[in-house]
């Protein structure tokens, strides 16, 4: 019954943003991600890696009318594999230093595994295209693809999940893992590590943006992929790493500021 509501979750929610694409015109924006992150804290690894991979496919060929191929062969793997890791890693022991481990590892690692395997598996050997292309272009295309899903899951699955957690927790405590209970209800998320995990990337972000903009990379970027997918690029990384370095420096900031003392 969890791989049911959760493939049915992830892939409505899929659905709804599968029409907003990545700077390469490929790639979607999916803030769904929540919903096997959930699961996999509340159910386990194989409820949300089964549901994550289904909920995935289903998405990914309603919106493409037909079964998906792209979907197949590189997000089925990629979501089982991420949400299956995510779950194993809070199963065993959850805390939130462990949940926010989880987060950051996993959407790296199973982001890294779909786009690589849409780009050198589905679009270049199944579908012969992309050939104009070089080696070098293909892996930053790669690389460019796991950063964008990374910067846009990771804000959703670090201030979204946790309340929902806490939500399950306290309205169905019976379904939920007791040290997950009890962890949700009495610990307080590490602001300094919340912080220092949304913090960093967005720096590197900023970093990566401007390494575009005054190096030769933004020519690389422009002979091979047009000033336009360059422009929206570099917009990706200076948006994004802004955006996570502000939510960043607000968590800390926030936290070294003094409570007023009780009268």
């Amino acid at each position: 019954m969890a791989t049911v509501l959760c493939a049915g979750l992830y892939a409505i929610g899929s659905y709804m943003t599968s029409y907003i694409p990545s700077p390469w015109g490929f790639g979607q924006f999916r803030p769904a991600v929540v919903v096997p992150s959930f699961f996999a804290v509340i159910f386990g690894p194989m409820p949300a890696g089964v549901g994550a991979a289904i909920g995935t496919l289903i998405a990914d060929s309603v919106k493409h009318g037909y079964l998906y191929e792209g979907s197949l062969f590189a997000a089925v793997p990629g979501n089982f594999l991420g949400f299956y890791l995510f779950g194993y890693i809070v199963r065993k022991r959850f805390t939130w230093g462990r949940f926010i481990l989880a987060s950051n590892l996993t959407l790296t690692l199973s982001n890294l595994v779909v786009a690589t395997l849409y780009v050198f598996v589905f679009k270049v050997l199944y579908l012969g295209q992309l050939g104009d292309l070089s080696f070098d272009a293909l892996a930053f295309l790669v690389i460019g693809l796991t950063i964008w899903w990374f910067v846009t899951m990771l804000p959703f699955v670090l201030l979204v999940t946790p309340p929902l957690i806490r939500a399950a927790a306290t309205a169905f405590p019976t379904i939920v893992p007791e040290d997950v209970r009890a962890h949700s209800l009495q610990e307080e998320l590490p602001e300094t590590t919340f912080s220092l995990a949304v913090l960093v990337p967005g720096i590197i972000m900023l970093l990566v943006g401007l390494t575009t903009s005054y190096t030769t990379l933004g020519v690389y970027l422009s002979n091979f992929f047009g000033n336009s997918t360059k422009d929206l690029i570099q917009l990706m990384f200076y948006g994004s790493g802004g955006a996570l370095s502000f939510l960043g420096l607000i968590i800390l900031v926030s936290k070294r500021q003094p409570r007023n003392p009780r009268r």
